[in-house]
Order: C-alpha cells, then sequence, then structure tokens
C-alpha cells in the first residue's frame, strides 16, 4: 500500500474515533484505525466495497 492517499473520512467522530481511507492504485479501497495504522488496513475489492458502504449506512453492518 505505499503511496497510498490516505484521507481521514469526515463521517470520523471526535476523541481520536477516526478512520482513514484509500482508494488503490489497482481499483481496491483500504480503510484503516488513525490511532493504529501500523496494524494495517481492511482491504475491499469493487463489490464488497459497495456492500460494505451500504451495510454501513443502513445501519445493518455487524462486527
Amino acid at each position: 500500500m505505499g503511496g497510498a492517499l490516505w484521507r481521514t473520512s469526515s463521517y470520523s467522530g471526535s476523541n481520536n474515533n477516526c478512520v482513514e481511507h484509500a482508494q488503490l492504485a489497482d481499483g481496491r479501497q483500504a480503510v484503516r484505525d488513525t490511532k493504529d495504522r501500523e496494524s494495517g488496513a481492511l482491504v475491499f475489492d469493487a463489490d464488497s466495497w459497495q456492500h460494505f458502504l451500504t451495510a454501513v449506512r443502513e445501519g445493518t453492518f455487524d462486527i
């Protein structure tokens, strides 16, 4: 993921509850915890990214 342009989500909360997003060169999407960047990132292909966003928006994302 070298060279990825990471952006802090505009939906991130205060108190360091932030996530960052990057679109990778191959079209995949990556998300990581701003507080713990060294732990890696979740990486999604296009279909999985859309499913993830839909679940978050609808409140059905379950961890």
